[in-house]
Formats: C-alpha cells, structure tokens, sequence
C-alpha cells in the first residue's frame, strides 16, 4: 500500500454505490460533472457515489479514493480544502489554463500539471488537453480542464490491472502518467511517420508544391508544442520514484521505472525529430538551389545560341557592301553559318549537361 505523502489529508470519502456516469458536483451543479470511484483493500465497491460523501468514506480504514472533476471553478475546489488540505496557490494553477508540465509539492499533498496530446493527420495538428491532479495519500482528484481527455480509457487501464488496485493511490497515478505518456509517444511516432513522407515528396519530380510546404511548417510548429509538453515529464516522472515523496512500494517503483523509460524514449525521439525538421529545410532550400542552377545554366546555353543567328544577321543587315552582297550564295553562307555554329553550341552544351 501507500505510505504517506509530504503531508495528511483531513479525511476521505466510501462507497455508497451509484452508476458509472459522471454524477453532478454538489458544488455546482449546473457547471461541475464529477465521477467517483471508492477502492476498499484494493477491490472496487463503488463508484458514481456524490462527493458530498467522500469524507465519509475517507476516514474509514483501507479506502482510497478517486475524484474526477470536469472543468471545476475556484469555488468547487475550496470547498475540498478541508477535506484534503488542497494548498491556494495549488487551486489557482488548476483552474487556470496553459500551465507548464509539473509537479510541486506541499506540506499534505503533490500537484501535478501535465497534458494529454494527439496528432490530428489530416491536418498535421496537436490537439492537446490540459488536466490537473492532486495526489493525497489516499485518494487522487483529477482535473480536466476540456473534455479532450478520454476518462473512459484512464478507467478501463484502471480496470485491466486489478491486482495493482492493492497499491492505492500510486496504482491509480500510474494508470494516469501511463495513459499520458502513451499519447506523447503515439504522437511522437506519428510525427515521425508525417515527416518520412515529407522526405519523400521533397524528392519529387515536380518539387515540393505550396502544400508540401504549408504541410511541413505545420508539422515543425506541432513538434514545438509537442516538445513542450514531453520535455517537463521527465522531472516529473523522476520526481516521483524520489524515496522522500513516500508515494511508490518496492513492487511499485518498477512500474513506474518503465514508465520513465517511455518518457526518455519520447524525448529522445522529440529531439531527433527536431533535428530532422531542420534537415528538411535544410535540404529544401538546396533542392531549390540546386533546380535553380539547372534552370539557369539551361537559359544560358539557349541564350549562346540564340546570340548567334542574331549576331550573322545582324552583320548582314549593314547597309555596306561585304562579301556575297547582292548575290545568292552570300544568303546560303549566313544560313549555313547560323546552322552550323548553332548546332555546335547545342551539342557542346548537351554534353556537359547544360541542355
């Protein structure tokens, strides 16, 4: 079981049965939904009870329980503060919107700050959910601050390891990170699979067009955000295993070693992607570069040739006598001229591969 936290929660809620489906906050009815969940001895017997009875619950032997709050205000959570001893300033980040991937810790609880995040293919953009959570030594409140988070999933996780259920609240974080860091990685790798094609179509034989462009600057921007959001779980993650939290068992730690490990291979892939981001301008602005020179040296070697007949008969045009004036063979000379220093200019050119 878990220990103990930083700090003593006041009490906390059991189970008085109810169905499944989020169940209207007592606080706000018409604004709050919450869900429940009451795990006595690490087996399930209840869930969807009202919060009104969490303390109840709480100062029972062997409970742990979960809260789930949807887009609560400043007033539902300090209703709970004394229940749980929630810090004000650990209220205030879990109302407010765009907080950085954390986790402070106060003296009766930890709150953490992190977001759920997948890539839209179509359109090449991260969709990101915020939430929040607070971690008391025997029960665990999440905060979705948007319905973009699958709850659902994050239970039925829960519900494919019940023999974990016995280690209360660090079973019940682990569901949580692991479901989160899932994501990043499911983005990260269709990041990867986005920019492969990217690569491909650079070589194209008609160029990248403006789509291939839009597309690419899409995809560096959704890796930006991305990065934000993947690079802080690694502090947070290893904040956890930390032995002075007094949060994980022995039999614990191992589980969320692997979830760390999944946090540095999305990282590390983070960074690679960045890196080959920058390639693919990279090799973009050569690719240019290089059809650009083609173009070029093919609009010079025309233009040699092209200088040729204008310059024979341009000399033919003087209104002085030379060589062949007034006479027919002086006609055939500047056409056989033109054609046969013209046609050496082509064939010297499309050799060296101007042409």
């Amino acid at each position: 079981m878990v220990s103990h936290l930083p700090g003593q929660p006041g009490t906390t809620p059991s189970g008085t049965g109810g169905s499944a489906d989020a169940s209207l906050c007592a606080l706000r009815p018409t604004l709050c939904q919450a869900r429940t969940r009451l795990y006595r001895n690490g087996v399930l017997e209840a869930e969807g009870f009202p919060v009104t009875d969490i303390g109840e619950h709480l100062r029972q032997e062997g409970v742990t329980v979960w809260l789930d709050l949807h887009d609560p205000g400043v007033e539902d959570l300090e209703v709970l503060t004394d229940e749980f001893g929630l810090h004000p300033l650990a209220i205030e980040d879990a109302v407010q919107r765009h907080e950085r991937p954390k986790l402070d810790r106060y003296p009766d609880h930890l709150f953490l700050s992190a977001y759920d995040v997948h890539l839209d293919e179509t359109t090449a953009q991260l969709v990101s959910s915020e939430l929040a959570a607070f971690i008391t030594t025997r029960a665990l409140i999440t905060v979705r601050k948007n319905g973009g988070f699958d709850v659902d999933g994050l239970v039925q996780r829960w519900d494919d390891s019940p023999d974990l259920s016995v280690h209360g609240v660090g079973y019940l974080l682990h569901g949580l990170l692991d479901d989160i860091v899932d994501g990043h990685f499911a983005a990260v790798q269709s990041l990867d699979d986005q920019i492969e094609q990217i690569q491909e179509q650079l070589f194209a034989q008609d160029g990248a067009g403006i789509e291939v462009q839009r597309h690419s600057f899409q995809l560096r921007k959704s890796l930006v955000l991305l990065r934000r959001v993947v690079l802080p779980m690694r502090e947070v993650v290893n904040t956890l295993m930390r032995r002075d939290i007094h949060l994980l068992d022995e039999e614990m730690t191992h589980y969320y070693q692997d979830v760390y490990d999944h946090v540095l291979r999305a990282t590390e892939w983070t960074e690679s992607l960045r890196d080959m981001v920058s390639t693919i301008l990279e090799t973009r602005l050569t690719i240019q570069g290089n059809r650009l020179n083609e173009i070029m040296k093919k609009l010079t070697g025309w233009a040699a040739i092209i200088a040729i007949p204008t310059a024979i008969t341009g000399f033919y045009g003087q209104n002085i006598p030379y060589p062949g004036f007034g006479q027919e063979w002086g006609v055939v000379a500047s056409v056989g001229l033109i054609a046969a220093i013209s046609g050496s200019l082509y064939a010297t050119f499309r050799r060296s591969g101007w042409l």
